[in-house]
């Protein structure tokens, strides 16, 4: 093993890639996409790589070598901040897909525009900057012509794994019998109805984004980008790479194209020391921690009183030390067992070893942490991808779900104590996260790989299948099925025809002899 990977070391070495010029962005006012990009963009600037990254936020700690420059978008992450207490995205756990997909496709939209038209963008789009390759964080298809406009090659960057709005980018099947649509939030184990259902849900984002969604990113590409002459179909196709934030112990496994690469985890790091106050709380817990966090975008402050009343009632008749993520400086009838903190270094405080379960919302950096450190997990997931991360959870036997709608004290007690007592969650998570680990390389590693890859070769069309260059009826065989259905139609009248003129014949005889009779 080690052999294996100090010779792809030699290689990386070998074939490395040095002082490229590299664009990403990562426009989404949410932190956790945000540490994503930043993770591979800091990572790539380590290697000697002059790195600009378009986003709403700041580098605080840019890295020693190479170059790191932000092109900030002023104004993004105070507006996702506004944005997020008006949804209340509390309430928008009870919506269902049919419901949340065009309000989620004109969110899209609209935050591509603003991207495209704040004044860094601009002055960006307008400078003589050269690039050696774009990468685009993925739903944002009329920002992906930063590529064709810098004549560079683009990557495409999912923050949740593969899904339909990727498959239809790089021509990557989805088998619908067992790959569910990701705002579902089905199992891969679907019952008839689940399956009939998605299907449906997959004819319908596929309607609306071929008739609505794609024909609205094209005008923002002529309006933005007057001198790219390609259309969305041109600049979606021309994507190299797809980086997956996804690996096989996340997700269920599913088929990819050689265009698609695994870099789940990236943006985890070894634990570091705890600050003085929580190392002393979690040491001192005898008895074991729960965490309990819903992530960057979903705030405590903003539970319903109702459940967060429940949370404290149950918190407060377990052993076990509770440490919760609350935004605020007081949480009202706190009980003396939960100690809370505004932020928390998650990664830390799940690797610390007195640390027993964690209540999350299953959001995907949160769901590929417990899995890297082995951590059971209590999901209770909101919106998003969240219910089918939760599902994952489910299947691979590291923890169970219940829904925000359904907590009641006696529910979130019989869960919590279901996971502490039964030791298969624990030994489940330590088998999966053996398997996270499991790897010739570093998942960040790997994606620097591939990125300098596609930088030697200027592009990857050696990866590009042929179903891109398919239209839609050819890639679904409606031609063929056309074709089949009309010569089996012909087939059948003509046998029809044939069967009738020989009973025609064959009865004529005996008419004649009951007329003689």
């Amino acid at each position: 093993m080690n052999v294996l990977v100090l010779l792809f070391g030699l290689l990386l070495l070998h074939n490395g890639v040095h002082g490229a010029r590299i664009l990403g962005v990562f426009p989404v006012g949410a932190p956790s996409h945000y540490i994503l990009g930043n993770s591979l963009l800091k990572g790539l600037a380590e290697k000697g790589h002059d790195v600009t990254m378009v986003s709403p936020f700041t580098e605080k700690n840019p890295p020693k070598n190479g170059s790191y420059r932000d092109i900030v978008l002023t104004g993004f992450a105070e507006e996702h901040e506004r944005s997020l207490k008006e949804m209340n995205l509390f309430e928008m756990e009870k919506k269902n897909f049919f419901t949340v997909l065009p309000f989620f496709t004109t969110m899209m939209i609209e935050a591509c525009e603003r991207t495209l038209n704040h004044t860094n963008v601009q002055k960006l789009i307008h400078s003589d900057e050269k690039f050696d390759v774009v990468i685009v964080q993925f739903l944002n298809e009329a920002q992906q012509a930063l590529a064709t406009h810098f004549n560079a090659p683009l990557i495409l960057f999912s923050t949740i794994g593969a899904s339909s709005w990727i498959n239809q980018a790089v021509g990557n099947p989805q088998p619908l019998a067992y790959v569910p649509e990701t705002l579902i939030g089905f199992s891969y184990k679907m019952t008839f109805s689940q399956r009939l259902i998605n299907v449906l849900a997959y004819v319908v984002k596929l309607g609306m984004y071929h008739f609505y969604m794609f024909p609205q990113q094209d005008k923002l590409i002529k309006k933005y980008f007057p001198n790219v002459r390609n259309d969305i179909y041109d600049v979606m196709y021309n994507t190299s790479i797809v980086l997956l934030n996804s690996h096989p112990s996340i997700h269920q496994p599913v088929p990819y194209v050689p265009s698609m690469i695994d870099v789940g985890g990236l943006h985890l790091k070894p634990p570091k020391k705890l600050p003085k106050d929580l190392q002393e709380f979690l040491d001192n817990a005898k008895d074991g921690v729960i965490y309990f966090s819903l992530g960057s975008n979903l705030k405590s402050t903003l539970l319903p009183k109702e459940k967060r009343q429940i949370l404290l009632n149950t918190f407060s008749k377990l052993k076990e030390k509770v440490l919760w993520k609350w935004e605020e400086d007081i949480l009202p009838g706190k009980p003396p067992n939960v100690h809370i903190a505004k932020w928390l270094p998650q990664q830390d405080v799940l690797a610390h070893p007195n640390l027993k379960l964690f209540i999350t919302h299953g959001g995907l950096l949160s769901t590929t942490e417990i899995i890297y450190h082995g951590v059971p997990a209590l999901a209770i997931p909101i919106g998003g991808d969240q219910k089918l991360n939760a599902q994952q959870i489910v299947n691979q036997g590291i923890g169970l779900t219940i829904n925000f709608q359904e907590i009641t004290e006696e529910a979130l007690i019989k869960k919590i104590n279901q996971l502490l007592t039964n030791p298969k969650y624990l030994k489940n998570a330590k088998s999966r996260s053996d398997f996270f680990h499991d790897r010739l390389v570093s998942p960040l590693d790997t994606a620097i790989y591939w990125v300098e890859y596609v930088i030697r070769h200027r592009g990857a069309p050696h990866l590009r299948v042929a179903a891109l260059d398919l239209s839609w009826y050819q890639y679904f065989l409606l031609d063929v099925i056309v074709v089949v259905s009309a010569v089996t139609s012909l087939v059948t009248y003509v046998l029809y025809q044939i069967v009738k003129k020989i009973c025609s014949i064959c009865c004529k005889p005996q008419k004649q002899k009951l007329k003689s009779n």
